[in-house]
């Protein structure tokens, strides 16, 4: 959210702090700044200047003018727009000179975009001023940005008027109101307004307007919305936006010509309802969407876009001017819904103040009059609202303000506090205030004693008040075993090199349906904050492959893990869904076969499972073929498999997908004490010569059953296939280790386990490498 420096000021009496000074308040007591943008720059030494003499030069789409630019004399500037001509009034910049097409240019004459006025870069800026004089209505500015998240719960810093108003709080200055209730009309409105349901439309006022000229809009206010990001359209259109601005209050205009009718209804779309929106868009609505119309339709989608068929044109001649009020959730809803926000959405989704539509309406009255000259009002205000009774005032018993302030505080302060952020206050009882709540900070912000020691506490500055930790009983918590081996897991992956992600908890449609997943077989939210968020993840795995296409567009290699939940649906309709805890990991690398990737993701499953094994399991769709299932103790606890090359577009990623409850079940179960040997272990490698597409765990399997009680373990070493090996066969390596807890073996013993392997391997058709 921008916020213009010289816009604060025209509201804050006497206000002289530099903009990175305010920009350091407003962080420290208000909301939280991003930092602060020079605009219009050029502005500051620019002046009118008449063209006097317009020459074309040789062989250039440029032309030498010479301007009389007041103070600073007659000047030779070389211009390329095509509206330069003798007798325009047009923008002076003195840039030095400097030397255009052989000839030396001494300045520039600068177009609106150039000097930050509007985005027009079509050709150089037409005033009407006298030369020397500086651009009128224009000058240097400078703009805070404050993040949006900050303001969330104010829905009256959404404007210029409620930020002037922190401003004017905090330095104890006069705030300057800009909206004259007096030029309001009284009488038999021109237009009538019926609203079907107060609770989605609690507040809906309308005045029209005739003899309208459209035109474009002063450059003092083009340069004003310009400033903070938005753009001039015409001076009805940028009305609107400036009153949205300065006071968070949205606005439209419609063509009154154009309308079918003399009555504005507010009302529930119908089913099927089609509307042709200001952005060419067409969208079926449903009656979830509150919809402006007249006696044919649809007119508007309430508080999101206007409609097509009554928009603001050139041949316009009669306005209606729409200042509204809607529930805040409707609007959300409708917006996310549509998949369209809009700067009107994102104030009404913050719940706007309804006493705020007459505000607007009143200041645009006083800036129609200055941007269309002639333009007269018909009738009255039009106004139907909803007549709900203020909020209760709030006590504040003052000793219970320190307390949780945490620091002494005098009763006069907090009373200033109170009163310079227009909250009502008196004192009934003593050393108990009753405080009123403006109507502003009531509809989302301030509702219990609570919210006004934050008010207090901003105030006087939270650097004030002493850090001390609470006088409170502490006592250690419970242990949360499934946090504990969470952790675990994590030390495990981390000391294997990989990288932790975060992904969110919702997928995309397209994303489910890349792994063959059904989006019918997910729970589904009800208010996405995206469009491709919308529903629960049932797997971690589209998020981690999300993960490998960003990286892999950055780096060769990498290895990546996430530990979350998977969510879904429940078997009995009225239950919670079940979420169960899983890892992904990925090891993605740009050069080789993948093999290596898949033995470095086995290795990490071992370290996490002792004794898993990998076997083979039936390749899902999303799946290479080499894929195995991983099973530990006798339970299938994940999968480990090769992305298929339709979702990697280069390199190889090997995944490794695990069932962390059934793996932390396994985990807890009972271990045998076995004491560490006496006797020394033997060792000794065979190599199995066997087909291509032989399972090394298979072959293990089969050493290991002839090896008999004395085996300690087998180890799988390589795989080889070469000149040595005849076609369509590998030779696969293994160490064997074989001991005993009462002795040492004998070497004649090691050579007889070695001998009745080689025997019982060749018994089943393996040639032996010995």
């Amino acid at each position: 959210m921008k916020f213009s420096y010289n816009w604060i000021r025209e509201f804050v009496a006497d206000l002289t702090c530099t903009p990175a000074a305010l920009e350091r308040l407003i962080t420290m007591k208000t909301a939280e700044c991003e930092g602060i943008e020079a605009v219009g720059q050029l502005l500051e030494h620019a002046c009118a200047a008449r063209v006097e003499l317009v020459q074309p030069l040789d062989g250039s789409h440029n032309v030498k003018a010479v301007v009389d630019a007041g103070a600073y004399g007659r000047k030779t500037v070389i211009c390329g727009a095509p509206n330069c001509r003798p007798g325009l009034i047009t923008a002076y910049v003195p840039l030095g000179k400097k030397v255009i097409d052989g000839v030396e240019s001494d300045g520039m004459l600068a177009s609106g975009a150039e000097l930050g006025i509007n985005r027009d870069h079509s050709g150089i800026v037409e005033l009407d001023a006298e030369p020397g004089a500086p651009i009128p209505g224009c000058r240097p500015d400078s703009v805070i940005e404050i993040d949006n998240k900050s303001i969330t719960h104010r829905p009256d810093l959404w404007g210029h008027h409620g930020l002037a108003r922190e401003v004017a709080a905090i330095l104890g200055h006069k705030l300057n109101d800009p909206a004259r209730l007096d030029l309001v009309p009284k009488g038999a409105p021109g237009i009538q307004v019926r609203i079907e349901d107060l609770s989605l439309c609690p507040r809906y006022s309308a005045l029209l307007f005739e003899n309208v000229t459209i035109q474009p809009s002063p450059l003092w206010l083009q340069a004003r919305l310009t400033a903070i990001g938005l753009n001039p359209i015409n001076n009805i259109v940028d009305m609107t936006n400036f009153v949205m601005a300065e006071l968070s209050q949205p606005m439209h205009a419609f063509d009154a010509d154009l309308l079918r009718g003399g009555t504005i209804f507010i009302r529930p779309a119908t089913a099927g309802e089609h509307f042709y929106a200001l952005n060419d868009e067409e969208y079926t609505l449903d009656p979830s969407n509150l919809v402006i119309a007249d006696a044919g339709g649809a007119i508007a989608l309430a508080g999101v876009i206007g409609g097509a068929h009554s928009a603001i044109s050139d041949t316009t001649t009669r306005v209606v001017l729409e200042s509204a009020n809607f529930d805040a959730t409707s609007i959300r809803r409708t917006s996310s819904a549509i998949k369209l926000r809009t700067d009107a959405s994102m104030r009404f989704e913050k719940a706007q103040d309804p006493a705020n539509t007459v505000r607007g309406i009143a200041r645009a009255i006083e800036l129609l009059r200055e941007i269309s000259p002639g333009i007269r009002i018909v009738g009255g205000l039009a106004d139907q609202k909803r007549n709900a009774p203020p909020p209760p005032p709030i006590d504040l018993p003052l000793a219970w303000l320190e307390r949780k302030l945490g620091r002494a505080i005098d009763a006069a302060e907090v009373r200033g506090i109170l009163e310079r952020l227009e909250f009502g206050v008196t004192e009934p009882t003593p050393g108990v205030f009753s405080v009123t709540v403006p109507s502003w900070r009531a509809t989302k912000d301030i509702a219990i004693k609570d919210d006004l020691v934050e008010e207090v506490g901003r105030m006087v500055g939270y650097d004030s008040i002493a850090p001390k930790a609470p006088l409170v009983p502490a006592s250690v918590p419970p242990g949360n075993p499934t946090r504990k081996f969470q952790h675990e897991v994590r030390n495990v992956f981390v000391d294997v090199g990989f990288t932790e992600v975060y992904n969110y908890s919702f997928l995309s449609e397209e994303s489910v349906r890349a792994f063959g997943l059904d989006p019918v077989d997910h729970v589904r939210v009800t208010n996405p904050i995206a469009s491709n968020q919308a529903l629960m993840r049932t797997s971690l795995l589209p998020g981690i492959w999300g993960n490998v296409l960003e990286n892999a567009k950055h780096r060769e290699s990498f290895r990546l893990f996430e530990i979350g939940l998977e969510i879904h649906k429940s078997a009995d309709p009225g239950a919670l869904p079940r979420e169960v805890p899983h890892l992904v990991a990925a090891i993605y690398d740009r050069q080789g076969d993948g093999a290596a990737g898949l033995f470095e993701i086995k290795r990490a499953a071992e370290c996490l499972m002792p004794g898993a094994q990998a076997l083979p399991a039936e390749a899902r769709p999303f799946e290479h073929p080499a894929r195995a299932a991983i099973v530990w103790k006798g339970q299938p606890v994940g999968r480990m498999f090769e992305l298929h090359p339709s979702l990697v577009e280069t390199g190889r990623a090997a995944i490794l997908d695990l069932d962390l409850h059934l793996v932390r079940t396994l985990s807890a179960k009972d271990v045998k004490y076995r004491p560490i040997r006496r006797y020394p272990s033997s060792a000794f490698d065979l190599s199995v010569v066997a087909g291509l597409r032989e399972h090394a765990g298979n072959l293990q399997a089969a050493i290991a059953s002839f090896a008999g009680p004395l085996l300690e373990s087998v180890q799988f070493l390589r795989q080889y296939t070469g000149t040595q090996i005849e076609g369509g066969k590998q030779s696969v390596s293994f160490r064997l280790t074989v001991g005993s807890a009462e002795r040492t073996l004998s070497t004649e013993e090691v050579n007889g386990i070695r001998a009745r392997i080689i025997e019982g391997m060749r018994g089943l058709g393996y040639e032996l490498r010995v």
